[in-house]
């Protein structure tokens, strides 16, 4: 490398790490020097503008109770911290995933997934404590702090230095490495965060490790090449449930016990949605069902289905075409259309149904595309049905696209319509009996070992009189 491109990177790190230094502050709840280049004020206001779209993506779990009860857990543990004026709000999210996560400013999210996985209060308190702890410790702000000096660092040499160019690709994703290590820093932290919020308002610690322990098992029960959702966001220190055992066994004598609530809790879980809820969607072999908006559409052979809130379809087993039905922002088909094709890289084609066109477009880098679009009211919106691939692979799917697009109809199968989703009973044991004599009396419509999973305890264990216990109804799909 040139001697004057050498001089030019290292004017150029001295820059970066001149802006890092002035940028350094002390965090009140961890004690330390923290590099963040954002202002308290524009981390409340990310987090307030992430909320519409976190609630679109996922859904709010209609059940005041729940929403209120997780509240008020969280501001009283919100109370306690080192940041009490942030504006919190705790949602819980209409999401089957064991998941819970934090953004800047004070908004904290759990799925009801997670919700119907623990045991005790006092294990979602943990939780709720750990998320906290993430805002107060202004992780995120530190990550995205970090990345922008990165990005700044990597943008300067990379114009300054012809050579340096080909190899910025492979520094990012060193950095990436880095960052993944700072996440992992970040989860003992916010660990240890959320013990001392929880002891504050007199919680058991000893449950955070409870928690760990259900997802290290749903982590060894997920599909090979999964990720579970908690540890997708929330990458596992090693020994995690070692290390909380020892922090909790270093705290002081009076801070190591304190409310657990494990029955009130599990009461207040009976009759939760559990799992997926077919009235938002559901598969039947190539079939995609809509119960609440009362549709079918049948997707073609061997392609996978993805339903998520505010979008379903499927994918090429190339990944190489799909078909997508999503809401369009319109009052009717036609407003619809007219919007679609006002893009000025989208040509519109043949109109082979009503509202139903063939379409050409182009992407940004040039590619060549063609598909087929359509746009049906149904259920007090316009739904749009999307099936694209490239203009080369058009030949090999345009038919079956259109034969799937064509192939959306009004659903009115009752037992296609009524469908429930599965939920969570609370039992109390009239005697002591094993596990397995459990589920013969009190049988579930999922697997023993996600029942063991979901009760915290073995398949082999035995079961004290009076214990309660959960069990899992309802939820069957008719059959083809």
């Amino acid at each position: 490398m040139a001697p004057r491109t050498l001089r030019i990177i290292s004017a150029a790190l001295v820059l970066v790490g001149a802006t890092a230094t002035n940028s350094c502050t002390i965090n009140p709840a961890t004690g330390e020097r923290q590099l963040a280049l954002m202002s308290e004020a524009q981390e409340i206001e990310m987090g307030r503008r992430a909320v519409p779209q976190v609630l679109a993506t996922f859904g709010e779990y209609p059940d005041e109770s729940w929403q209120g009860y997780v509240n008020e857990l969280g501001r009283r543990l919100a109370a306690v911290s080192e940041r009490p004026d942030l504006p919190w709000a705790f949602h819980v999210l209409d999401d089957p995933l064991v998941n819970a996560f934090a953004y800047p400013g004070g908004q904290i999210y759990v799925t009801r997934g997670i919700l119907a996985h623990f045991n005790s209060e006092a294990e979602l308190v943990s939780v709720l404590g750990h998320e906290i702890g993430h805002v107060t410790a202004r992780h995120s702000v530190e990550q995205m702090s970090r990345q922008q000096l990165a990005q700044l660092g990597l943008g300067v040499a990379a114009v300054a230095s012809e050579d340096f160019r080909p190899y910025a690709g492979l520094a990012a994703t060193g950095l990436q490495v880095l960052f993944l290590k700072f996440s992992r820093d970040d989860e003992r932290q916010s660990d240890d965060l959320g013990l001392r919020y929880m002891t504050r308002i007199g919680y058991d610690p000893a449950q955070m490790a409870n928690v760990f322990r259900t997802f290290d098992r749903i982590g060894d029960t997920t599909g090979a090449g999964q990720i579970p959702a908690w540890q997708s966001t929330h990458p596992n220190p090693e020994n995690r449930v070692a290390r909380v055992e020892a922090r909790v066994a270093a705290l002081p004598p009076e801070e190591r016990g304190g409310t657990v609530e494990r029955d009130a809790y599990l009461q207040r879980l009976a009759g939760m949605t559990f799992g997926a809820d077919p009235r938002y969607g559901y598969a039947v072999g190539a079939t995609f069902y809509h119960p609440d908006m009362a549709f079918q559409v049948t997707f073609p052979d061997g392609w996978s289905i993805v339903n998520q809130r505010q979008a379903a379809g499927a994918v090429s087993p190339n990944q190489d075409a799909m078909v997508v039905l999503s809401v369009a922002e319109a009052g009717t088909p036609d407003e619809a259309a007219r919007a679609f094709f006002e893009a000025d890289n989208i040509e519109a084609g043949d109109r082979w149904r009503d509202s139903f066109y063939d379409f050409r477009a182009s992407t940004s880098d040039g590619n060549a595309l063609r598909g087929l679009v359509g746009f049906v009211a149904r259920g007090g919106v316009v739904l749009q049905l999307l099936a694209t691939t490239s203009a080369d692979a058009f030949a090999t799917y345009g038919a079956a696209m259109k034969r799937s697009l064509a192939s959306f109809r009004e659903l009115r199968d009752r037992r296609r319509l009524d469908v429930e989703p599965a939920r969570l009973e609370i039992v109390r044991l009239p005697s002591a009996m094993s596990f397995a004599e459990f589920l013969r009396r009190y049988p579930s419509t999922v697997q023993a070992s996600e029942v063991a999973i979901l009760n915290g305890v073995t398949e082999d264990q035995q079961l004290a009189r009076g214990r309660l216990m959960k069990r899992v109804v309802g939820g069957k799909l008719p059959e083809k």
